[in-house]
C-alpha cells in the first residue's frame, strides 16, 4: 500500500473544529459562523460536533481570502454558488463533449406535451 492510499481523501471529514481552524488561520468561531451562514458546511458526527475534510479548509480559506478583498459574507455566498454552477456546467459541457468525439448516438425524443 503506498503513502496515498493511507492519506484521507480531500473530501473525507476527519479534522475535529480546533484543528480546522489552526489549519485555516482563523478561529474556531469564525468557522461557526460559515458553518451558520452556510458559507462552509462541514460533515457531522453522530453527536452533530463538526468534522472538516481538506476541501472543507480550503473552502475556508477562499472565504477568508475574499473577505480580505473586501467582499462582504452575502457577496462571499453568491461567488461560491456561481463557483460552484459554473463547475457543474464545465462537467457537463465535457461529457457532452466526451460523447461528440465518441461517435455515440444520442437520441433525443421530446417530453410529451401536457394538456
Amino acid at each position: 500500500m503506498s503513502e496515498t492510499d493511507l492519506s484521507p481523501r480531500e473530501d473525507m471529514p476527519v479534522y475535529v473544529i480546533s484543528v480546522a481552524a489552526e489549519l485555516a488561520g482563523l478561529h474556531a468561531q469564525t468557522l461557526r459562523t460559515y458553518d451558520r451562514l452556510g458559507l462552509v458546511t462541514p460533515g457531522r458526527t453522530p453527536g452533530g460536533g463538526r468534522r472538516y475534510s481538506a476541501r472543507d479548509i480550503a473552502l475556508v480559506r477562499e472565504v477568508q481570502r475574499l473577505s480580505n478583498e473586501g467582499v462582504n459574507l452575502e457577496g462571499i455566498k453568491r461567488v461560491l454558488e456561481l463557483e460552484r454552477q459554473v463547475g457543474r456546467l464545465r462537467h457537463r459541457l465535457d461529457m457532452l463533449e466526451s460523447e461528440r468525439r465518441s461517435g455515440a448516438l444520442v437520441v433525443w425524443r421530446p417530453a410529451p406535451r401536457r394538456s
